[in-house]
């Protein structure tokens, strides 16, 4: 297997490649790195050119968007490999385009679960985005960093990551505007989120090294900036795949679902109370009795009026 090539570690599912990941930190030595290792993942809109990015600065070779058949989803789920002649061993994480509407408008919960990963499990994240977007309330990394920076108020303690912002087809626009636009639009995306009644108030510097826009795009000795606190690289299939599991289970991360779930709860004790308050009916009740001795006169009619008090 060519590692540069990656392999897909989540499917478009959901589903953890345990079996797999094994198999990629055999194969790369990555599980013979104890903590030496840095993991950078790149998040952003659909066919943003995210995996191109990604081979070129990493040396890696992730599937790309062929221009010619058109803008369309290239990457499913999320994919890893070994990054080419970087020190120390780094793994680049390639996700599946937000905005997607490959999946249509039930694609929300798999964005979400997704980029919190990131958060969770990367030391560098990049935030690709077109430049028009910064200031933009509809803008297609806007609601999902809202959602993440909400959660991981909620969920994670402090362990801080790089942010790392990457302007796409930037024009004329002069870097010193932009630089203090999206950093304003970033601490405004975070004040917004409530605080969880748990926890002091915390605030963004906590979490996140936001990158500043003029600095060198990327450097290998930046990729960790802090002492590593994660699991040595021989655990790290272990440890993924239970933050992945943390993340799926967790109701808070999975909005449409929940309200469907919620629904069909409600749904169950209705029917449930229902049909003890059936059972328990005198008028029901006298006419099972009544049914022993032999047939009942108007007996169809009858049960079907009780039986319509209730499903009513």
């Amino acid at each position: 297997m060519k590692m540069e090539e990656g392999m897909q570690l989540i499917d478009g599912n959901g589903n953890f490649n345990v079996e797999g990941l094994k198999d990629f930190m055999t194969t790369t030595g990555f599980a013979h790195c104890g903590r030496s290792y840095a993991i950078v993942a790149i998040i952003g809109p659909q066919s943003s050119g995210k995996s191109t990015l990604m081979n070129h600065v990493f040396g890696t070779n992730f599937k790309m968007l062929d221009a010619y058949k058109g803008r369309g989803q290239t990457t499913k789920g999320i994919w890893i490999a070994r990054c080419n002649d970087i020190k120390p061993f780094t793994v680049a994480m390639d996700f599946e385009g937000t905005d997607s509407n490959a999946r249509g408008e039930d694609n929300t919960a798999f964005e979400r679960q997704s980029a919190l990963f990131a958060l969770a499990i990367a030391d560098t994240i990049l935030i690709n985005m077109w430049y028009k977007d910064i200031g933009l309330e509809h803008a297609a990394s806007r609601p999902l960093l809202k959602t993440v920076f909400q959660v991981m108020k909620r969920l994670y303690k402090p362990r801080k990551r790089t942010l790392l912002f990457v302007l796409r087809d930037h024009s004329k626009t002069p870097f010193e505007y932009l630089e203090t636009a999206l950093k304003e639009d970033i601490d405004r995306i975070w004040a917004s989120v409530a605080e969880p009644e748990t926890s002091r108030s915390v605030v963004l510097s906590d979490f996140f090294n936001v990158a500043h826009l003029r600095q060198r795009f990327i450097c290998p000795r930046d990729l960790t900036s802090d002492k590593r606190e994660a699991e040595p690289a021989s655990g790290f299939f272990i440890h993924a795949e239970k933050i992945w599991k943390t993340i799926k289970d967790n109701k808070d991360l999975d909005l449409p679902a929940l309200k469907v779930m919620v629904a069909t709860v409600r749904c169950e004790e209705i029917a449930k109370e229902k049909l003890r308050r059936f059972t328990t009916d005198d008028d029901w009740l006298a006419l099972k009795e009544a049914v022993q001795a032999g047939p009942v006169s108007r007996f169809g009619a009858t049960l079907s009026s009780i039986l319509e008090s209730y499903l009513s």
